[in-house]
């Protein structure tokens, strides 16, 4: 008598899950090129947290030191391992977050093949890690906005006001409490880490829009406190920030990612940018 497999058995996929993962992953990690960032900086900078080191001595290293916790396990495998499951994971959370954000399997995909988000996926950045925190309760998604801030500040502040309209300071005080301690924290154990925002401002590679974008952040800031909606915030933080990476614009493009009509133009327009750059040099 043959014996059927179950394919509805919740042990049996989750094993040919694990099973496809692992494949994935060793196939990834053979072909995959390197990715600069997870090279210079992340696994640097986790391999000394493991030698009971500091994050910035590694120079790259400019974000919230809990940043690096989810790189930790990471940093003890095979760099072009990590490097896989580095992508993996983004691709996945990234997905995960234009879902959770109304995301059509259409606009899903389109974001998916968007420039920043594949600019991001090739660098091994972690982008990913501060979208999440758009769509976290504000009192754990703070700790995620804050690794980068030109990804998530103007949301920092539509969550103050929102929750100022909710509880007044008590509400305050309730959302802002952890994130305020452990920045605290971090202050005593690493010094005044937050400067080093201040170190990339000249690179070449700023693809911020600043001074010039400062008008479209304040008017995007102003739509989200007015009509309550944190996707105008997500589209303001780039604004009105001095330094954004060309893929940490993926936070405004996810603002718009429920509507098929706004991200296939957005989507569109990045590649015709990225078409003119590649012809001027």
């Amino acid at each position: 008598m043959t014996r059927r497999f179950d394919f509805s058995s919740p042990i049996l996929r989750a094993v040919i899950l694990g099973v496809g993962l692992i494949v994935l992953t060793v196939v990834m990690s053979s072909t995959l090129p390197p990715a600069i960032d997870w090279h210079e900086t992340f696994r640097p900078a986790a391999r000394e947290v493991l030698a009971g080191r500091s994050p910035f001595n590694i120079e790259g290293f400019l974000y919230a030191p809990w940043a690096i916790l989810p790189m930790l396990p990471l940093a003890l495998l095979p760099e072009n391992i990590g490097r896989a499951l580095v992508l993996l994971f983004s691709v996945a959370a990234l997905a995960f977050t234009a879902y959770k954000l109304n995301a059509k399997p259409i606009t899903l995909g389109l974001f998916l093949i968007s420039p920043p988000v594949l600019h991001g996926l090739l660098n091994g950045n972690i982008d990913w890690l501060t979208v999440i925190g758009f769509i976290l309760p504000p009192q754990i998604g703070l700790f995620f906005i804050v690794i980068k801030p030109q990804i998530g500040a103007v949301v920092g502040i539509f969550w103050v006001i929102e929750a100022w309209r909710k509880g007044k300071l008590r509400e305050i005080l309730r959302v802002f409490g952890p994130s305020t301690l452990a920045l605290l924290l971090s202050l005593v154990i690493f010094g005044l880490w937050p400067l080093y925002y201040l170190k990339p401002l000249d690179y070449w590679w700023n693809a911020s829009l600043w001074p010039m974008s400062i008008p479209v952040g304040i008017a995007l800031l102003v739509a989200s406190l007015r009509k309550r909606k944190i996707e105008y915030a997500m589209g303001a933080s780039p604004c009105l920030s001095p330094y954004v990476l060309f893929h940490s614009w993926v936070g405004a493009l996810l603002a718009i990612v429920s509507s098929l009509p706004e991200t296939l133009a957005a989507v569109v327009g990045l590649w015709i940018l990225v078409f003119i750059r590649f012809l001027q040099g």
